[in-house]
Order: C-alpha cells, then structure tokens, then sequence
C-alpha cells in the first residue's frame, strides 16, 4: 500500500504548484488495487507502456488487475524535459473458491436462445465502460453503497451449480430486499437497465478516467441515464433480479475493462458488538 484515500484529496487540493515536477501515489499497489497519482499539468504518464489519462491539474489513476504480474512499469515525462521512471512491485494476492448451488441451470449454462441477449448486454456495459472523461469526479472519495455481511468477495474462482465458471470480479453484500443503495463517489449515471440476463436490474456509474462503479440485482432504480449524482446519493435498492438466490447487492469497480477490488477503496467495516 501506498498511503491511503483518506484526506490525500483535500491536501492535494491546496497544494496546486507544489507538484509541478513531482510524481505521488497513493493507494494499493496489489493485484487488484487502483492507486491515484499527482503530478504537475503537463505531464505525460505510461504505465507498462500504455498512456494514462493526466487531468489538467495533474491527476491520474493506475489500475491492477487481479492477474497482473509482480512488477509494473510506470514513466513520467515532465513539461521541463526531465523523465521519472519507478518500477512498482505489485503485490500478489490468493483469492478464495466461492462454491453456489440451488442457481436455475438456465442461469449456469444459458442455452443458445438467451446467447443474443447476453451478448446484447455484454454490449451495452462495455460501451458504458468505454467513457474516458477528465472529470476526476472520484476526488470525492468514496464510501459503501449499502453495509452488511459480506457473501462474495472479488477475485473469487466461482463454482456453480458445481461447474466453474467466471472469476468473480466485484463484492457481494447480503442485505434485505429494499435497501437503499448509494452512489459510492460522485459521478454520472452512464448504464441504468431494468432486465439484464445475469445482473437483473442494473445501474453503472462513470466517476472519470474510466473508473467506473456497477451495482447489480436491484429492485428497484432511481436514476437514468445522463443523471448527476453526488457521493452518498441513493440510486435504487437491494433486491434478488437477475443471476441470484437471495436478495443481496453486487458492487463492482473498473477502471475501463481492468476490473478492482471495491473493498481496497473503503475502510473495512467493523462489526457491531
């Protein structure tokens, strides 16, 4: 870990020129963490080659997928001239087997009659996912949607219906139909759809350099498309639509098609006594 997303906003927010031919980071440099970076305007950033978006007053973000291997290289080249190369060690991670059984088998093995509807939804999120915007809306930080027993974790190899099948890439939150859902960070609603195949009613949230949120298997939603919405905003609730057995809240995070692990982005809950 980097430091973390605590107030590093707030004091990057005041510091303004003090970055101008400096390179922080700050978060969780793991198999599926995101770090957010600050730099001066102007700089050009690479990671293992690959351009990352540079804000106008210096922000950045730098994902790691739950695969990613144990180095990464990232360059920085300042309006000066002057270049910056660090070689970041990624921490590696064992992610557990998560085994669910009582699923429809339509839902484990769809026939070729629902393949057109998958793939329609397949569709719409990646193209959801495509928006790459300067608007840094995650500045705001960010907090749980809902707060409750945790029934699936990120990077989990699933078995279902005793067949594995996709890793699972978000966190499962098990609480009661009808609870409120909120925005986890300021954003833009980019996906709100009322029947996906396996994500039921489903509602994404664009918060800026490709970092999105996703909130699966609601009951209900309270925003649409294009939609404003602020850190903490409710945006629908908790419901059972879509790929489930019991009504709980799929939250995911991605920063284009790299997909994190929202539990490295707020603090841990502590349990009642």
């Amino acid at each position: 870990m980097i430091g973390g997303f605590g107030v590093v906003f707030a004091v990057w927010l005041l510091a303004g020129a003090a970055f101008a031919d400096t390179l922080t980071l700050d978060g969780h440099v793991t198999q599926g963490g995101l770090v957010v970076g600050r730099t001066g305007p102007g700089t050009t950033v690479r990671l293992d080659g690959r351009a990352v978006r540079v804000s106008p007053d210096g922000l950045f973000l730098l994902a790691f997928a739950r695969d990613a291997g144990p180095t990464a290289q990232l360059i920085a080249e300042f309006p000066d001239g002057r270049r910056e190369a660090r070689a970041l060690t990624v921490a590696r991670r064992t992610f557990a087997v998560q085994r669910i059984d009582g699923l429809p088998e339509r839902q484990v093995s769809p026939p070729a009659a629902d393949m057109a509807r998958i793939q329609a939804d397949t569709a719409l999120i990646a193209q959801a996912r495509a928006a790459d915007t300067d608007a840094a809306d995650f500045r705001s930080g960010f907090v749980w949607p809902v707060q409750g027993p945790i029934s699936g974790v990120f990077g989990s190899q699933r078995i279902l219906n005793g067949e594995p099948r996709a890793t699972h890439y978000g966190t499962d939150i098990a609480v009661p139909a009808g609870t409120p859902i909120a925005a986890v960070a300021d954003g833009r609603v980019v996906l709100s759809e009322r029947d996906m195949f396996f994500t039921g009613k489903t509602v994404m949230i664009d918060h800026g350099h490709g970092l999105t949120s996703v909130y699966a298997h609601m009951s209900e939603l309270t925003v649409t498309v294009g939609a404003r919405v602020a850190k903490g905003q409710i945006i629908g609730r908790v419901g059972a639509t879509g790929r489930v057995t019991a009504p709980h809240l799929h939250w995911g995070m991605a920063v284009f098609t790299t997909q994190i692990d929202p539990q490295l982005l707020v603090a841990p809950v502590v349990a009642a006594k």
